[in-house]
Parts: structure tokens; sequence; C-alpha cells
């Protein structure tokens, strides 16, 4: 706003504590529409040993778009996002699992994510 503060908004729910630090996972998500092969990106959290939870994001590419991987991914958000903040993990997809309304279901793609990291 005017005086420098800024609103998180999105379901409190969706958060990610990923050691100890507080990730909102939309903040990550508005920052990677930015990038010109990103059509739409989700981030949840996943287990990790480590930090209690870890970063993933599901993204869809623009039509044309390169393959994207993790590597590449994380060289755009270096010095843009808190290290804290940048994915480990990236999972490309034609489509995002969704409601017969419409809604993302983020719950399915965390059961997804699971076997897709080796911890299903």
């Amino acid at each position: 706003d005017t005086d420098g503060y800024v609103a998180i908004t999105g379901r409190i729910k969706d958060m990610v504590i990923r050691g100890g630090e507080n990730i909102y996972p939309r903040e990550i998500e508005e920052f990677l529409y930015t990038h010109p092969d990103i059509l739409d990106a989700q981030v949840i959290g996943v287990p990790d040993e480590k930090y209690g939870e870890e970063l993933m994001v599901w993204i869809r590419l623009r039509e044309g778009a390169l393959e994207l991987d993790a590597e590449s991914l994380r060289a755009f958000c270096t010095g843009k996002l808190a290290h804290y903040k940048i994915p480990k993990y990236v999972h490309v997809v034609d489509e995002f699992p969704m409601t017969v309304t419409g809604k993302i279901r983020k719950i399915e793609m965390r059961e997804q994510s699971l076997d897709l990291i080796g911890r299903g």
C-alpha cells in the first residue's frame, strides 16, 4: 500500500514453513508469472527431513516454450527471491488437477508430489 506494507492474500493453510520461515506460495507464484515461458504456476510444500517442508512448483508452460527444469528455474529466481523461497522441485504439467467447479486441487497435487519426489 502507500505506507509500504504488503498484504498477502491466499489460504493460510497453503502457507509453507521451511526451516522456521513462513512462506506464502502466492508470492512466489506471482513472481514466477514474470518468467517468459511460464503460463501458470502453483507452489506447494512437500515434506523435507532437514527443513520440515520444501517448496515444489507445478508449472504450465506457454505454447512453444522449451522444457523448464529445476536448475534453470533456480537460476531465474536467484537474486530476485530470498534463497529460502526458491523452489527445490519443479514439475511441468499440461494441466493441474481440478475440481468439477474449476478450482485447483492442491491436496491432490501434494499427494502426487510425494510420489514424484520419492516420499510416497
